[in-house]
């Protein structure tokens, strides 16, 4: 697996709906200002400030200052963890069932 050096888990900065909108939102533009990005949901600047910040700490999300305005954009290298993890589960799982079918196969005989 990928080393992950940041404050918080991947899977835990994508555990709550508004963030993973807030991920797809910054995967569709190359950059949000937080004003823009606010208006986008039905909670307060902090609350989505928030949000971000659970982002930025799980690497997702990186901001710089533009004047009095700070922009976000989103650093997708931390979401190869998710498919790496699905695919040895799946492959886990399809071992497993295999085995279970072949167990089952053999009884009917």
């Amino acid at each position: 697996m990928i080393e992950n050096n940041h404050l918080r888990d991947v899977y835990d900065a994508i555990a709550d709906p508004n963030r993973r909108r807030m991920i797809r939102l910054l995967a569709e533009a190359e950059e949000i200002p937080l004003h823009e990005l606010t208006e986008q949901f039905q909670m307060a600047r902090t609350a989505v400030s928030k949000h971000l910040t659970i982002l930025k700490e799980a690497g997702l999300v990186l901001d710089r200052k533009v004047g009095r305005e700070t922009r976000f954009r989103l650093n997708a290298s931390p979401l190869i963890e998710i498919p790496n993890w699905v695919a040895f589960y799946s492959k886990f799982w399809g071992t497993h069932m295999f085995h279970l079918n072949q167990l089952l196969e053999e009884e009917d005989l």
